[in-house]
């Protein structure tokens, strides 16, 4: 059954509330918990946790869309708006796109370009920017890539020679896990954008919106994809290596 605009509203709010106060509680022990502060458990690789592409593919869509509407909320909150709850909605799902789910950003889109082409155009552009930071993450993982398939070589290297220090290659290789775990975290939300992405497209194609407009769309969704795609085999190749090592 169709959820009735109203009711949206009042669900979008509680989301973020919700979302907006996990992040709150979580926001002094979210670094210990991807970094790994115990040795034991390893150590993350800080280009992974830090730096301008970080944040963006880390967080599920309901934290990410919280970090990035809080802005927007909080100036609505503030503000002399007449209808402050309205007000929250729109620059929560404005800021969010389609971190919160296809039909979320389809009515918020919906409702900002009654026409089609523009709309369709929009998405278009939003899906590009998303590809570019695809392909950005997607740098960044390739240098952590390099150097953990380095570290496992030099591992491997030693086993053959029988002159592995035993305590270093374990702390190693559990900071190549810690690596993995992140990398495929941000692999998980990149494939649900996607596949979000692949959702509106369908919707558009289906309740008539000009057929070329819709193909632009899903030839940017593909082009993202690829990337994705591309990103998740290199994370395979490094799995791979390091679970061939065998330290006894």
């Amino acid at each position: 059954m169709k959820h009735s605009k109203p009711a949206r509203i009042s669900s979008w709010i509680s989301l973020m509330m919700v979302a907006c106060l996990a992040l709150t509680g979580c926001a002094n022990t979210g670094s210990s918990m991807l970094g790994g502060k115990d040795q034991n458990q390893g150590t993350a690789d800080p280009r992974l946790t830090s730096g301008a592409d970080a944040k963006f593919f880390s967080t599920s869509g309901y934290q990410a869309c919280a970090v990035a509407a809080g802005g927007g909320i909080l100036a609505c909150m503030l503000s002399n708006s007449g209808n402050k709850a309205a007000c929250a909605v729109i620059a929560g799902v404005a800021a969010c796109g389609v971190a919160m789910g296809a039909n979320y950003y389809l009515d918020q889109r919906r409702s900002q370009y009654a026409d089609t082409t523009q709309r369709l155009n929009a998405m278009t552009g939003e899906v590009q920017k998303e590809t570019d930071k695809v392909a950005e993450r997607s740098n960044t993982l390739q240098r952590v890539i390099a150097d953990d398939k380095q570290q496992i070589a030099a591992i491997q290297k030693d086993i053959k020679a029988k002159t592995v220090n035993k305590a270093k290659a374990q702390q190693d290789i559990a900071n190549i896990d810690q690596n993995l775990g992140l990398m495929r975290k941000d692999l998980t939300n990149m494939k649900s954008r996607v596949s979000e992405y692949q959702k509106v497209a369908e919707a558009e194609r289906q309740s008539g919106s000009s057929q070329a407009d819709v193909k632009k769309v899903e030839t940017e969704i593909a082009k993202m994809n690829s990337k994705v795609v591309a990103l998740q085999q290199e994370v395979d190749g490094l799995y791979s290596q390091r679970s061939a090592i065998t330290l006894g």
